[in-house]
């Protein structure tokens, strides 16, 4: 019902624009509470028994965070009398607060719940969960100061190297885009104490490629690699694009995905933190890998194939193909 449709679509608006606009610790609360309320039934829409099961532990870890986070802050305000989310000074409610974050954005080590999660969704809802579900979490992620860096960083280094090998053994394209965000959101958190604006162009950069990958693999309707493997037949054309998405998604040069991890590890490199930008640079191989692999399948092997009566691509919707012009044009040639 587009009513229906309409009401949730705002309600997930209006619950990431009370956390953007809020000071105080109760107000953002309930922002990601509205926020999380208004994404589950979007989620359980296709009454698919898998749908509803992601649909359940989704709602079981966002509530956990939230508790967290609710338990966190009012500790806060009574070690120190303060709600204003600016002004958080005691550690413990601090390193509460950012694992609670963690774990509502699905950073390693709490980051399990997230590949089941969006295997068992189709991949409208899945691109709303992994890009505009990020949004509130992270605001709040930018403003609380003097975090212990040391949380951020083994954080951000565990989710870069788990993104890498997790998504290394996966044939399922949703498992391997949700290995693909666990693997960004590293990288965002690793620079996130030194350069709160390079955590941001990351995160842009990161939703347009992803919204192009979701949108490529919607117009082929792909949801494994092997569905990737016979789409040279429906979508010509797509099929010699999807490489290079994947492959700015991984951060190989000259495309756009490269960027944000150009400057991440120059800025880490600044702040003597050589080490752990090789650490991450590594990492980032591993996740190149794997896209390589989706790429060969596609574009490096000829399927069998019998797909006559499929509808040519040239015939599919105006509204998914003009903003996938836009989206992988973006994602390959912004560098």
């Amino acid at each position: 019902n587009p009513y229906i449709l309409a009401t949730l679509l705002f309600g997930l608006g209006l619950g990431t624009t009370i956390t953007f606009a809020s000071s105080h610790w109760l107000l953002a609360w309930m922002g990601l509470e509205i926020n999380t309320l208004a994404i589950i039934p979007l989620m359980a829409q296709h009454h698919h028994p898998r749908a509803v099961e992601a649909t359940t532990k989704y709602f079981l870890t966002q509530a956990t965070a939230a508790a967290m986070l609710l338990f966190a802050s009012t500790t806060n305000a009574w070690l120190t009398g303060q709600w204003d989310i600016q002004q958080m000074s005691h550690p413990v409610p601090l390193t509460l607060i950012t694992l609670a974050l963690a774990l509502k954005i699905g950073l390693a080590p709490m980051h399990t719940w997230l590949p089941e999660v969006l295997q068992g969704l189709d991949l409208t809802t899945g691109l709303v969960l992994s890009t505009w579900q990020k949004l509130a979490p992270f605001a709040l992620l930018l403003q609380i100061q003097n975090v212990n860096p040391t949380i951020l960083v083994t954080l951000g280094l565990a989710s870069t190297l788990v993104g890498g090998w997790g998504g290394l053994n996966q044939t399922q394209l949703r498992k391997v885009l949700a290995y693909s965000s666990i693997a960004h959101l590293g990288w965002m958190i690793l620079i996130l104490q030194y350069s709160p604006s390079l955590t941001l162009l990351a995160l842009l950069t990161y939703f347009v490629m992803t919204f192009s990958t979701f949108l490529v693999f919607k117009l082929n309707k792909s949801t494994s690699i092997n569905a990737l493997a016979i789409s040279w037949t429906k979508a010509p054309i797509l099929t010699s694009l999807t490489p290079l998405v994947l492959l700015s998604l991984g951060g190989l040069p000259p495309l756009t995905g490269f960027m944000p991890k150009w400057l991440i590890l120059q800025e880490l490199a600044k702040q003597d933190l050589a080490p752990l930008a090789t650490l991450a640079a590594l990492s980032a191989l591993l996740s190149l890998y794997f896209y390589l692999r989706i790429s060969y399948a596609m574009t490096l092997t000829m399927s069998p194939n019998n797909l006559t009566g499929v509808t040519p691509w040239r015939f599919s919707s105006p509204q998914l193909t003009l903003p996938l012009a836009i989206a992988t044009t973006a994602t390959i040639s912004l560098l």
